[in-house]
């Protein structure tokens, strides 16, 4: 499957998500680390499959895949993949760490993977990390930790059966913990291709639409729930003159396991690459891999991010492929957040907080800004009622509150 841009051919990646969690066939707990303080343990339910799951069903108290033949994209020709996000589960305590242990069903060529993620605000969520015998770590205790765990098949008809997962955390000093907090942003000029896909499904269970706004990373660990912006991206023209703010609601497009965004202590694959530098670009230009992605499949362009087609067309106004600037907000830390709340189109990013003032981009529906400050400017009547207030989320970009869900009516920022 691909799709022409210019001169330059795009291939999309099967999603293949994810790190491997623990999988076991007995149901022997993980005791927690000597000196750490319990902050729990539960069992995540299986029986409870809703709107942000893909392709799975629960089977009495198991979870297994739905559609055991259900091919995602073109180039999966064979097997089948889909997950689990569980309820967000409450703890009595903070915590930094969590480990599973998964009782499962694996018949040859299939496989369970769990991944587990903290809450650091009301919409804010540190990525998806592997959680296994080897705990997950979070840059800061959290309270509230949510569980997503994925089934694959490499044979139609043939499915994993997950029985039990059962997860302990506890609060414990961990130096790869803390090697993850940062404060600013990150920000890494990247090479992007146009998604396209109309009608195809995305790895996160979004139905492509015709000027979609979104984008896919090359790993599973950014990966917002459906509908949902948990995770997401700024990605701007190389000179600045046009942003749009979209969630990640893709896997691509190439790779499924590089979060190159992350220093090596944190990134799941090729830590010996430059923080910054995906593994498509080091593969296309230098041989790295032998040429290949984590799929074995030869890489034809560097690209580190794909743009859905309104973000490729509307949002920047790009006329073909080719480098952007790309800022992974939720590496980093503001005044505050919002969610961006439309109807259902993206909202005018706009030069001041005046309704006359230059579009410098757009933000999509879903998602989630960094509130830097905010100006008294035009009122503008949207989903939250009409407000004078217009928030400042990047460097000379202004959006009318009255579409941004802040939790509040008032500036929930300092004053720019």
């Amino acid at each position: 499957m691909g799709k022409t841009v210019g001169k330059t051919t795009v291939r999309r990646t099967v999603a293949a998500l994810l790190a491997a969690g623990a999988v076991t066939t007995s149901g022997v707990a993980l005791a927690a680390p000597a000196g750490a303080a319990t902050g729990g343990t539960w069992r995540a339910d299986l029986a409870h499959v809703d709107g942000d799951d893909v392709n799975v069903e629960a089977v009495g108290s198991a979870l297994t895949l739905k559609d055991s033949a259900w091919h995602r994209t073109d180039l999966l020709t064979a097997g089948s993949q889909g997950y689990l996000i569980s309820a967000a589960r409450q703890l009595a305590s903070p915590v930094n760490r969590v480990t599973t242990n998964v009782v499962a069903d694996l018949p040859k060529g299939t496989d369970v993977q769990v991944e587990v993620r903290g809450r650091t605000g009301a919409d804010d969520w540190t990525e998806w990390t592997p959680a296994g015998a080897q705990a997950a770590a979070f840059a800061h205790p959290v309270s509230v930790v949510q569980t997503r765990i994925s089934l694959s098949s490499t044979t139609d008809g043939v499915r994993p059966t997950v029985r039990e997962v059962d997860l302990s955390a506890t609060t414990a000093a961990d130096a790869r913990a803390n090697a993850a907090a940062a404060t600013t942003p990150l920000t890494y000029t990247i090479y992007a291709t146009r998604e396209g896909l109309t009608g195809h499904t995305t790895a996160n269970g979004h139905v492509i639409a015709s000027n979609d706004h979104f984008v896919a990373l090359p790993s599973g660990k950014a990966l917002s729930p459906k509908g949902t912006g948990n995770y997401t991206v700024r990605v701007c023209k190389t000179d600045g003159s046009r942003c749009e703010y979209a969630p990640v609601w893709d896997v691509g497009p190439w790779n499924t396991k590089d979060d190159y965004w992350n220093p090596a202590s944190i990134r799941s694959e090729y830590k010996d690459l430059p923080q910054g530098q995906p593994e498509a670009y080091a593969a296309y230009h230098n041989g790295y891999n032998g040429g290949k992605d984590d799929l074995g499949y030869t890489v034809g362009n560097p690209a580190g991010i794909d743009l859905a087609d309104g973000v490729f067309n509307s949002g920047l106004g790009l006329a073909d492929n080719g480098n952007v600037k790309v800022t992974y907000l939720w590496t980093g830390s503001a005044a505050a957040t919002g969610i961006v709340t439309t109807a259902g189109d993206p909202m005018n990013v706009r030069a001041s907080g005046s309704t006359s003032a230059a579009v410098k981009g757009l933000a999509a529906n879903y998602a989630k800004v960094n509130i830097e400050c905010y100006v008294n400017g035009d009122p503008v009547t949207g989903t939250f009622g009409t407000s004078t207030i217009w928030d400042r989320i990047g460097p000379d970009n202004f959006i009318s509150d009255a579409y941004v869900k802040t939790g509040s009516d008032d500036p929930v920022a300092p004053l720019c």
